[in-house]
């Protein structure tokens, strides 16, 4: 479902690819299938904006944002 929920995404070419949890819900094996898809997007240029709350998902993000209470706490 996360493939297809990219794939949707991706439909209209678009500059920036909000991921809102994309690995909710999936085993580590499937997590990291993911990863390697968002990754491949990002190589070739894309924009993704991506929300976790997995810190080993964060931790392999280029760039990092933590908020609490709706304010930027600390960013990498």
């Amino acid at each position: 479902m996360q493939r297809t929920a990219i794939a949707r995404g991706l439909v209209n070419d678009p500059e920036i690819l909000l991921a809102d949890e994309p690995t909710g819900n999936l085993d580590s094996e499937n997590s990291d299938k993911i990863f390697d898809i968002l990754r491949s997007l990002r190589s070739n240029g894309l924009t993704i904006i991506m929300i976790t709350h997995n810190p080993d998902l964060a931790a392999r993000a280029n760039r990092t944002v933590h908020i609490k209470d709706g304010l930027v706490d600390t960013e990498g």
